[in-house]
């Protein structure tokens, strides 16, 4: 399985293309001009963010505060930038994964391709990315902004409003408007 392996790159983050109800999610990782971009879903996003926050708070209380895992994202590490353009989609993602290296006190980030028929497949390219506890902690706290920026929930159901409204089952399918 051919691997895209970066190492502390540069920059590590999620982001969008196009208009909320309308957006295509990525992760980029990019190390000076050499880029990849690879496409997930918004839900992709969502748990990997969670998942990385969950795994960072484990280490820190498992060491005791000995690992060099910050709290919160240290304030030079925001990155709150636009994807680099263009985007240019090397494979969709399939499964993701994250492992903690306490040898170097990095995260490591794979994300792997997805086949058509949802069975994993060793042929798929994989990104595997390593990065710093606290540039983690960055991309985990971007990626919950990302997702949560989407459209605004309808204030009876729940579900997201487009700008022309939706059709509402709490209003026995009428279409509300915002």
């Amino acid at each position: 399985m051919p691997v895209i392996s970066y190492d502390m790159p540069d920059r590590f983050v999620a982001g969008t293309v196009g208009q909320p109800g309308a957006r295509e999610f990525y992760l980029q990782a990019a190390e000076g001009r050499r880029v990849t971009s690879v496409a997930l879903e918004k839900f992709q996003v969502s748990l990997l963010a969670e998942r990385l926050e969950e795994l960072l708070d484990e280490v820190l209380r498992r060491s005791g505060g000995a690992a060099h895992v910050p709290a919160v994202t240290p304030d030079g590490l925001r990155d709150d930038g636009p994807l680099a353009q263009p985007v240019e989609e090397e494979f969709r993602v399939g499964s993701m994964a994250l492992a903690w290296d306490p040898e170097d006190e990095r995260i490591v980030i794979e994300a792997q391709e997805g086949g058509e028929d949802e069975e994993e497949d060793d042929d798929g390219l994989v990104l595997r990315v390593s990065i710093s506890a606290a540039r983690a902690r960055a991309f985990a706290e971007r990626a919950l902004k990302l997702v949560a920026a989407g459209r605004p929930p309808c204030p009876l159901c729940g579900l997201p409003l487009d700008a022309l409204g939706h059709v509402c089952p709490r209003q026995n399918g009428h279409l509300r408007t915002p």
